[in-house]
């Protein structure tokens, strides 16, 4: 029964979660109640048996304890007293239904509240709602640990002197969010897509996490810009089978099994692009996913439109001043061009100093280098991309790499 708790534990407790922040409104006394909850868990279902619907026993369980908890310190401070009455009273909304049906969702709109600092709305959801490591949302952000948890502590500060409530924002309000929430939900992706860190180098109940609430969201908004986020999550994680051998090595995009692709998340993905398209409502999602659908349509790697890619890349990078976005267009440079073209990109990208702590631009310029035969460059890119690779399976490719050059 342990083994089924700390199951529960993983798959649910961050939707839990979400709905006591909702229904207790503070995240501090949320993440008690969630823990008390799990030890009541622990102590009770070997007992009793697992319930019928765990999530919301435990839902229950943390709102009581909660509320309990309140209870005993309201003996001693009588300001307690209105707020329990407050979470009873909030904590009855819990059966009434919502307008937006899953708390995850809600809280992801919530924390990208508008009062906050814009540069502190998303790597709070990650670390909240989405319970991402802060190490990890420093590395999606290319930033310090530390200046993200300061982000993170100033922004919990703010909702707590400025009394941000915890609402759920009206429809209206839906689209003013939307550039942050779907910026939240693809950051949770990728770190499910590709692992930031670790043995691993997939967090599939990230990735389908992200697929899930991107599906809620399309629900409550049929806009371009959604479909496109989808779109390009379902093509991405179609070639998830692909991607590592059986002893968990990583495999490049042009040496992968395309018939191991799940060709029903492709079909869903290319319908999803025509769909947008037809609106001549043109966003960065739905572009990258433009761009995964001309991978997803290449019968092997020797066919792929790399013309089309670029022509792509190109209008993508009009839009988003992304350093990344024009590492990833010099890649495809390369690959129409030729291996020098797109060293001049990277060089270009690295001497600008925005991606010299970013262990792929140093894995790109070692990979021209070693196709020009630069070897004595190559060796020392790839050991610069060593350094800052914080995934086993990538510093072993990296490692594989480095043999194959002394070979």
């Amino acid at each position: 029964m342990r083994q089924r708790v700390e199951a529960i534990y993983r798959s649910d407790s961050r939707r839990v979660l979400a709905t006591l922040i909702r229904l207790l409104g503070d995240f501090d006394l949320a993440e008690e109640a969630l823990h008390d909850a799990f030890i009541a868990a622990v102590q009770q279902w070997p007992r009793d048996g697992l319930p019928a619907n765990p999530r919301a026993w435990l839902v229950s369980a943390g709102r009581f304890k909660a509320i309990d908890s309140l209870r005993r310190r309201a003996r001693f401070d009588a300001s307690k007293r209105h707020l329990v009455a407050e979470l009873e009273e909030a904590a009855s909304a819990f059966l009434e239904g919502e307008d937006v049906e899953d708390d995850r969702l809600r809280l992801i709109f919530t924390c990208c509240h508008p009062a906050l600092p814009a540069d502190a709305q998303v790597p709070l959801t990650l670390r909240e709602v989405c319970d991402l490591k802060t190490e990890e949302i420093a590395r999606a952000f290319l930033s310090s640990p530390s200046t993200i948890a300061q982000r993170i502590v100033r922004a919990k500060a703010k909702i707590r002197d400025a009394h941000i409530p915890y609402q759920v924002p009206a429809l209206a309000e839906l689209p003013e969010r939307l550039d942050n929430v779907l910026r939240v939900i693809y950051l949770v992706f990728n770190e499910g897509y590709s692992a930031s860190s670790g043995d691993s180098l997939t967090r599939t109940d990230l990735s389908a996490e992200a697929i899930r609430l991107a599906r809620l969201l399309l629900e409550l908004l049929p806009d371009p810009e959604v479909m496109g986020l989808l779109a390009l999550m379902l093509l991405h994680d179609s070639r998830r089978a692909a991607r590592a051998t059986a002893d968990g090595e990583l495999v490049l995009l042009d040496d992968q099994d395309r018939t191991l692709w799940d060709h029903g998340q492709i079909a869903e993905g290319l319908a999803l692009v025509a769909q947008a398209m037809a609106s001549r409502r043109v966003g960065a999602y739905l572009l990258q996913a433009a761009i995964a659908a001309v991978h997803a349509q290449a019968a092997d790697a020797a066919v792929t439109d790399w013309r089309q890619i670029v022509g792509l890349y190109d209008v993508l990078q009009r839009l988003v001043q992304s350093p990344v976005v024009a590492l990833n267009r010099a890649v495809a440079i390369a690959m129409r061009d030729g291996p020098e073209a797109g060293l001049a990109q990277v060089d270009a990208l690295l001497e600008a100093g925005e991606l010299a702590d970013y262990h792929l631009a140093h894995a790109a310029r070692a990979d021209f280098c070693r196709r020009l035969g630069r070897k004595d460059e190559a060796r020392a890119a790839y050991e610069s991309a060593l350094a800052l690779a914080r995934q086993e399976p990538e510093r072993r490719f990296i490692e594989m790499r480095l043999r194959e050059l002394d070979g």
